[in-house]
């Protein structure tokens, strides 16, 4: 484990040199293909080293992120190309890349900790120095105090529990059950929050909205999956205290995501609508893991991967539209067919990815979610049909208003998609709907 974080760690010296932009992505590149071959057993964790290790959760998050980032730089060429600061942003994407690979191998629930705050620095300079409006440093602040103010509490849960069982060590947490509700309230509040459950999701669309579009990548990609690994990990030793109390996350997470999900139908900026998508799919992830049991395990593992591919190839193709239109507003954005053709099979393609059609990730990790909590409740069943049904909706709203209707009049000039947003596009959609071909890595590892 420690070879890649040296690997990244010596590639910084490279963000500082002239004209190194796409040697950085080309070295993300062969980090990734390294990851891949990675032999390891995917049953327990393996590949250790000091006390960072992996397990399938973390290998295939770790995949994922590295994945993200790498694209993350090839949407980013309006920076070399205007010349705005794309060596500190070359060095931002790499801490963070950086901190996500600790947090993500830190087998020390300490140790996780502290990378899962700390990566919420280099997200904030992402925002606060890129993004787009004025209104970023507001949302920023949302950002920031959202988290912290959740995180806290965990930090004190953490020292409990070091100071009844003397251990951090998470593959040792299996061995303890604490029935303590201050105890369980305290560690799951902070990925509640990251996740973001409905009531604490406010701080997710405003970020979404005014962050660049490697911000927005980011965040649906990565920050959102933070949150689901982080509850993954610590409901091993939660789980009497969460038979009792699962029902009140579950039944938020439900309506919550059915709510959500009729406020997509109320946006008119692009990258709110998707954001809200977001909080609307996560809400399903959440309502998984809190049923305890094994379709709900793996469920929301596949959904947050395939979301997190598929919501950061949108987040893309919104910014392919703004770098075009200069705005988000659905309202100017119309009749887009016209002008980008071939860009209009991809918002089809990762919009129906986005509604969970076959053969994307998203339908399994839906249909086993679905399966995981009729099972736990057949009364879910009412909420599961509603949210996959106006998740249907607001992706063809999206898709349809976008490419269909009377050309804005205030367009005088529009130029094709080129090559790289061609080839970033295919990046996002086949691994997302080529996967599928290798789920059993996903579902048989327990």
């Amino acid at each position: 484990m420690m070879k890649f974080l040296f690997f990244l760690i010596y590639m910084i010296p490279l963000c500082f040199m002239k004209k190194k932009f796409w040697l950085v992505q080309m070295m993300m590149f062969l980090l990734m293909l390294l990851f891949m071959m990675l032999n390891m057993n995917l049953f327990f964790f393996s590949n250790l080293s000091y006390i960072f290790s992996i397990d399938i959760i973390s290998y295939s998050l770790v995949l994922l992120k590295i994945w993200i980032c790498v694209l993350m730089l090839m949407a980013s060429e309006n920076l070399l190309k205007k010349n705005y600061y794309y060596n500190f942003f070359l060095l931002n994407i790499l801490l963070l890349l950086l901190l996500l690979m600790l947090t993500f191998m830190s087998m020390n629930l300490f140790m996780f900790y502290l990378f899962f705050e700390g990566s919420l620095i280099p997200t904030l300079m992402l925002i606060i120095g890129w993004g787009y409006q004025t209104e970023r440093i507001q949302a920023s602040m949302y950002l920031l105090f959202y988290t912290l103010f959740a995180s806290l509490p965990l930090l004190l849960g953490i020292f409990y529990m070091y100071n009844e069982i003397n251990s951090m060590i998470i593959y040792f947490m299996k061995f303890y059950n604490f029935d303590l509700f201050m105890l369980y309230f305290v560690l799951i509040f902070a990925f509640l929050v990251k996740m973001p459950m409905y009531f604490f999701h406010l701080w997710l669309p405003k970020a979404h909205v005014e962050a660049p579009v490697s911000g927005s990548m980011i965040l649906a990609g990565i920050m959102l999956k933070l949150g689901g690994y982080g509850l993954l990990r610590v409901m091993v030793m939660l789980q009497e205290v969460n038979l009792k109390f699962n029902y009140i996350f579950i039944s938020i997470s439900l309506i919550g995501g059915f709510l959500v999900s009729i406020l997509c139908f109320c946006q008119v900026d692009i990258k709110s609508l998707i954001a809200y998508s977001s909080v609307a799919h996560m809400s399903f992830v959440l309502g998984g893991i809190f049923t305890m049991n094994y379709w709900g395990l793996l469920g929301s593992l596949v959904l947050m991967l395939g979301h997190g591919l598929c919501s950061s190839g949108l987040f893309c193709l919104a910014n392919i539209n703004y770098e075009r239109m200069g705005s988000r507003s659905l309202f100017i954005n119309k009749g887009m067919m016209n002008f980008m053709p071939s860009m209009s099979m991809w918002w089809f393609l990762l919009s129906s990815s986005n509604m969970a059609a076959p053969p994307s990730m998203n339908l399994l990790g839906e249909i086993s979610l679905i399966n995981s909590m009729i099972s736990w409740s057949w009364m879910t069943m009412i909420l599961l049909m509603l949210i996959s049904f106006f998740s249907a909706g607001y992706s063809l709203y999206l898709y349809s208003y976008i490419q269909h209707g009377i050309i804005y009049s205030g367009v005088y000039s529009c130029y094709m998609g080129v090559s790289r947003e061609f080839l970033l596009l295919m990046l996002h959609w086949l691994p997302l709907n080529l996967f599928i071909l290798k789920i059993d890595l996903m579902y048989l590892w327990i």
